[in-house]
């Protein structure tokens, strides 16, 4: 592996939302039709969220807009383009994978009060996760927790070498194990190289570092 990285010593832990999947394009269609943005507003879950704050109690519409993209509506969203090949390297060279979710199993403004957890895991189920000729996961390497700090303790009990995750929230939490390597994912290039964390914007570059997978 590259990066200094020790093979099979690896253990990969993964967020879920916004890092292998993607409701961009979900997110969009919905604001666009509830009349909360405009259709010109670009196609990035931040700015999607940063237009609809701005509106009359725009932190409840944002919350409304999570509820259905991530329960009713996750049929919709989409694999991250380069998650398929990575989960393949990683099987070729036997390094462990983990998807570890801070997710609660019901939104607090979802009227159809679908289990977001269940949403997930059919949504992951659709997308062959967990058959060995799609992308080899195991469900029991499924882990959803209450809150960011439960998802930082599940990451350090499994033993995670790296964690990849598209908030430099998780990371910056104090909890946070300093051993850990910080992989922030990062598509739209939103945020500046920050300290300690490591930034890719596809899942292509994030496989090239750890496996030189073009190599």
């Amino acid at each position: 592996m590259s990066g200094g990285h020790q093979g099979l010593a690896a253990r990969i832990g993964v967020d879920f939302d916004n890092t292998l999947v993607s409701y961009d394009s979900l997110m969009h269609r919905l604001a666009v039709e509830r009349g909360w943005i405009r259709p010109e507003v670009a196609s990035s879950k931040k700015r999607i969220r940063d237009s609809i704050r701005e509106l009359p109690e725009g932190d409840i519409k944002w919350q409304q807009l999570q509820a259905i993209a991530y329960g009713a509506g996750i049929a919709e969203a989409r694999l991250m383009a380069g998650v398929k090949t990575f989960f393949a390297l990683c099987r070729q060279r036997q390094v462990r994978l983990f998807i570890v979710s801070h997710k609660t199993e019901y939104a607090n403004f979802d009227e159809t009060r679908t289990n977001l957890r269940t949403a997930a895991v059919n949504w992951m189920k659709r997308h062959r996760f967990f058959e060995a000729d799609g992308l080899g996961a195991s469900l029991k390497d499924v882990y959803f927790e209450t809150t960011r700090r439960d998802k930082i303790e599940r990451l350090t009990r499994l033993g995670c070498t790296h964690f990849i995750d598209d908030l430099e929230e998780t990371f910056l939490e104090a909890s946070f194990p300093a051993e850990v390597e910080k992989i922030l994912y990062d598509p739209h290039a939103q945020h500046p190289a920050p300290s300690g964390m490591r930034v890719f914007r596809t899942w292509y570059e994030i496989g090239d570092y750890f496996f030189d997978a073009r190599h």
